[in-house]
């Protein structure tokens, strides 16, 4: 078959935002509509059409922790594939790390009346709560290690997403 003439499937795509602070704290949200009871997740949403990962990240932030949170974007810290629902067989799941800088968190869109917390990985690992099927404390924790390497030395913006893509 001719490159030209090659079949793609075509995978939805989901960005998670993990947030970790100065702390190496993860912000996580509970969502009464959202989520089951005691069931906590890292901010998480489909990305639109002509967006680009990390605008489409960004913009999840804001949605979802409100405008007031200044983050500082660090890079992808997982991509997974994975089966949705019915509807959408086929999805990428794609971890963005970003950087605490300051703000109050309130959270909109669909997480309105959401509790959320800052929570130690150690906390994580004891606490008797459920992850939402988008999170859970393997990829925490790989975030926190990379926040480690990456939180003093970040990339340039223009390096995580080239403007040639």
């Amino acid at each position: 078959m001719p490159p030209q003439a090659r079949p793609f499937a075509a995978f939805a795509v989901a960005v998670q935002v993990v947030v970790v602070n100065e702390a190496e704290e993860l912000l996580l949200l509970s969502s009464p509509t959202r989520n089951r009871p005691g069931e906590w997740q890292v901010v998480s949403g489909g990305l639109d059409a002509g967006e680009t990962v990390l605008a489409g990240a960004l913009r999840e932030a804001v949605e979802e922790v409100g405008s007031e949170v200044q983050l500082r974007p660090l890079g992808v810290c997982h991509v997974q594939s994975f089966h949705y629902d019915a509807n959408v067989q086929h999805m990428i799941g794609i971890h963005y790390l970003m950087a605490y800088q300051g703000g109050s968190v309130v959270p909109g869109d669909d997480m309105v009346g959401s509790q959320y917390r800052w929570w130690s990985l150690a906390e994580l690992e004891t606490a008797d709560i459920t992850f939402h099927p988008s999170t859970n404390l393997w990829r925490l924790g790989r975030a926190v290690q990379l926040y480690r390497l990456w939180r003093d030395n970040p990339p340039p913006l223009a390096q995580l997403q080239s403007p040639l893509l």
